[in-house]
């Protein structure tokens, strides 16, 4: 099963390296045969799974085996000998380039399509490019020779191998042959000569159509690889829409929508299906918008789905959000606030009574800091109530209530039953109407600290909304303890980071004081596997942190325009949205594109 010749050079080129010692080697030597028959067991029980079938190749790899034992390298003791350094460590002494692969990035036809499903599990190959003259594989075992030269003659073409690691390319071969299987499967279970009834542009040829079974197994693991390719990819929605002639499954990563397949349009309304029973939705009702969520697991986490489906001109679009539980359990340190920031926000958080407002447009972030700010003043002593529609994420620690105004359980009436609760804390998921409004400062002023959310562009309008909503101008300035505007901005991706400086034009655009004429450093995302090519991995928070003082609470009770408002912030030492991404950007955490793009500049002195 283990080549021992090959282990042996393995190890000897890693030795040569300076990544193990001789001792290491000898470990790996004698523990060896062992430790294959073990990873053997559990990737074979695991292919079982994830293939749905009994029959599975596989082989371990000396490379694989060698990375299994964890290793401390030699010459950076604080990172592992993991399976990316010792592919490395060989591709380089074969004279092969090393690749990562992104499957966002990779054909999805040309990996299905140019090698079936068993050969490329049994060879550990996929296509990554083709042209009429040249092959571009990427293969896990750089020692095989004779499959490249068998691929050359079968194919009639040159053949340009890369190496990647064996567990990434098992993942392509997984989630993509996989997902083609079951496509496959599905098409030929729902395939007819009945029309598309989904699509109203067919609704004169209507003649009648049997209900797809949503329980077939293909439709079951085709549901199941998309939520797992979701999770893997740090995907925040999924998004399954129905075309004319097919149907396209896309992503939204880093705030970015991503197009990952296109489904057979037989298919779609089983997947639809599908995901509708998970949410415990009507399958029947395909009429009507409705609203589910469900549970899964990822990684040994519990991941909860909130589902959204509304009929279109060609069926019914499906939109799931992931929620990460992680994400509501981060301290406020690790928002991305600056110090000044992060005080003024304990300090309002510290209060026993008055009410914290955050806005922004949907998808900034706000609900984040929300829980955030909740887990933030968590304790066993105080009573913490939330009213949400929906309920975002389920928390034991506090005492949550779904909002459901179909039955007349609106925010207005859930905020006087909950105060009869005894709380000392309330959020409210948002302030949306006048009755609502009053509620929560009449609840902020009889000794309750309120937390909620308005859909203002920067912090000073939100007085302006609370007045649009008939609440007296002395009662903001009595129990408004601070408003937080934020964005978020991508994060530059670490990996592929590189120096740039901006142009003179660039530097204007930006209205930075003083900065004329100067050349001003700054990084970008060259782009990169890590990355998917963007040069962005993973999103920040910017923020702009207005604190009530008592200059600023005598121009609310004055009724001043939020420019007044503003001025006087700013003149207290708030950053604008704009100049608090700019700082960021001075950091080397995104860039001026995104700056431009998530923020706005309104200059408060003209």
């Amino acid at each position: 099963m283990i080549n021992e010749a090959r282990l042996t050079e393995i190890l000897d080129l890693l030795i040569a390296r300076g990544v193990i010692h001789q001792g290491q080697k000898q470990d790996v030597l004698n523990r060896g045969r062992e430790q294959a028959r073990h990873i053997l067991l559990d990737k074979r029980a695991e292919l079982r799974r994830l293939l749905g079938r009994q029959r599975v190749n596989y082989r371990v790899h000396e490379i694989e085996l060698v990375a299994s034992f964890r290793f401390h390298r030699g010459d950076r003791p604080d990172e592992l000998v993991d399976e990316e350094v010792v592919t490395r460590v060989v591709a380089e002494a074969r004279q092969m380039p090393f690749v990562h692969l992104d499957p966002l990035a990779l054909n999805y036809k040309l990996v299905t399509e140019t090698f079936g499903g068993p050969f490329a599990e049994r060879h550990m190959v996929i296509a990554l490019e083709d042209t009429p003259e040249l092959l571009t594989l990427a293969m896990a075992d750089p020692w095989d020779q004779e499959l490249l030269d068998s691929i050359a003659r079968f194919k009639n073409k040159a053949i340009s191998p890369v190496v990647a690691t064996k567990s990434e390319i098992l993942q392509v071969i997984v989630e993509f042959h996989g997902f083609r299987r079951s496509m496959r499967a599905a098409e030929e279970e729902f395939r007819s000569d009945l029309p598309d009834l989904g699509n109203l542009e067919q609704l004169y040829r209507m003649k009648g159509a049997a209900e797809l079974d949503a329980t077939d197994q293909p439709v079951v693991q085709a549901v199941w690889y998309l939520l797992n390719y979701a999770f893997e990819n740090r995907a925040s929605d999924i998004h399954i829409e129905p075309k004319r002639e097919e149907a396209l499954v896309r992503m939204r990563i880093d705030g970015v929508l991503h197009r990952i397949h296109r489904l057979p349009k037989l298919v779609h309304p089983a997947m639809v299906s599908r995901v509708k029973m998970l949410a415990r939705m009507d399958i029947a009702e395909r009429r009507r918008p409705q609203d589910g969520r469900f549970k899964t697991h990822h990684g040994g986490d519990e991941v909860e789905m909130r589902v959204s489906t509304v009929p279109t001109a060609f069926g019914e679009k499906v939109v799931m959000r992931i929620f990460d539980p992680g994400i509501y359990v981060k301290n406020v340190d690790s928002m991305g606030l600056f110090q000044r920031e992060r005080m003024l926000l304990e300090r309002m958080l510290s209060t026993k009574a008055g009410m914290v407002l955050v806005t922004g447009p949907t998808g900034s972030g706000k609900t984040t800091t929300l829980y955030t700010a909740l887990h933030h003043i968590n304790s066993p002593r105080i009573n913490i109530c939330t009213l949400e529609d929906p309920i975002e994420i389920v928390q034991e620690e506090f005492n949550q209530f779904p909002v459901q105004p179909k039955i007349g359980f609106t925010f207005a009436t859930a905020l006087r039953t909950v105060l009869r609760q005894d709380p000392d804390v309330v959020m409210l998921g948002e302030i949306r109407d006048p009755e609502t409004a009053e509620h929560a400062v009449q609840a902020a002023l009889t000794g309750h600290l309120v937390l909620s959310t308005l859909h203002t562009n920067d912090a000073a309008s939100a007085v302006t909304r609370l007045l649009d909503l008939d609440i007296y101008p002395f009662l903001i300035a009595s129990v408004l303890q601070g408003v937080i505007a934020q964005r978020l901005v991508r994060r530059i991706c670490p990996n592929c980071a590189v120096d740039e400086i901006l142009s003179e034009d660039q530097v204007l655009s930006l209205r930075i004081g003083g900065a004329r004429g100067r050349k001003l450093g700054v990084k970008r995302g060259a782009g990169c596997i890590k990355c998917r090519g963007t040069g962005y991995r993973g999103r920040t928070g910017v923020f702009e942190v207005l604190p009530i003082t008592p200059r600023i609470g005598k121009l609310i009770a004055d009724r001043a325009p939020s420019v007044e408002i503003k001025k006087e912030a700013l003149n207290d030492g708030m950053m604008t949205l704009r100049e608090y991404a700019i700082k960021k950007m001075a950091m080397g955490e995104t860039t001026y594109e995104e700056v431009l793009a998530m923020t706005d500049e309104v200059n408060v002195y003209t």
